[in-house]
């Protein structure tokens, strides 16, 4: 009876094994979210069309930008296409929620990791970086970080210079705005006395409208990554991820979509 009782447990042990083996690994595999993609055959891309030059709707109605083209060149790595992408559109303040629910399969929008971000979504490697810059406007005595003391300063929700406005300069009044046109129109007309932003995005007012400039010291560095689900279901996607960024690195196509979109 003993020996009918080691055996017992010897098959059921064995069982579990097998289950492990077999009905588990086919459960794990149902929520990759990179085998998702692939039969899916599209990848699901959140894109900011408010930021010219990174995402923008160009004079054909088509997505443009530095951070489409991006997308494009990573979908070739996961779907083996550049047209195989779905564009959906995102704000500073929604794009982190569509990529913690996955209503997004990732996120390529002049995102900065941070750890508290970190805390709600998973990040590729940094890809390309920005630094904090203030634009004002071109007659204004504005020249430093500490001249925003009690002034009126444009910020975007849901993005790191509001933060980052909050703690450098405590005393100043922080406005925020959805969209970076919104808070450039409150510039040109007296509104606001400066905006706070990632120079990348900034220099592109400053470029096309002579009436602004961008004042030339930044007060940060800002990592920009690709933002997607946190979890297991994520891995690897992630390493596919960090792998594309590797290799287009090597391959100089950043610098190469830098000169491109006249991102200085």
């Amino acid at each position: 009876m003993k020996k009918l009782g080691v055996l017992f447990v010897l098959i059921i042990i064995a069982a579990a094994a097998i289950y492990i083996a077999f009905f588990s690994k086919d459960e794990f595999a149902e929520e990759d979210l990179l085998r998702e993609i692939v039969n899916r055959g599209t990848l699901r891309v959140g894109i900011n069309l408010d930021s010219k030059p990174f995402g923008f709707i160009d004079r054909n109605g088509r997505e443009a930008g530095y951070d489409v083209d991006l997308a494009r060149y990573i979908a070739q790595y996961i779907v083996k296409s550049p047209e195989r992408v779905e564009f959906i559109p995102v704000t500073p303040a929604t794009r982190l929620i569509k990529a913690s629910t996955g209503e997004v399969d990732i996120v390529i929008s002049t995102v900065t990791i941070t750890p508290q971000r970190q805390e709600v979504v998973s990040f590729s490697a940094p890809y390309d970086y920005a630094g904090q810059a203030i634009l004002v406007r071109a007659d204004s005595r504005i020249k430093s970080l500490s001249d925003l003391a009690n002034q009126s300063v444009g910020v975007i929700f849901g993005t790191t210079a509001e933060y980052n406005m909050k703690s450098f300069v405590p005393t100043a009044n922080v406005i925020g705005f959805r969209k970076y046109t919104d808070a450039y129109n409150a510039l040109k007309k007296g509104q606001i006395n400066a905006i706070t932003s990632d120079d990348t995005i900034l220099n592109r007012f400053a470029y096309d409208d002579k009436s602004v400039k961008l004042l030339p010291k930044r007060y940060s560095r800002e990592p920009y990554g690709i933002a997607f689900k946190k979890g297991n279901s994520t891995i690897r996607l992630k390493e596919n991820l960090d792998f594309a960024i590797m290799d287009l690195k090597q391959k100089n196509v950043i610098p190469r979509l830098r000169r491109k979109w006249e991102i200085l």
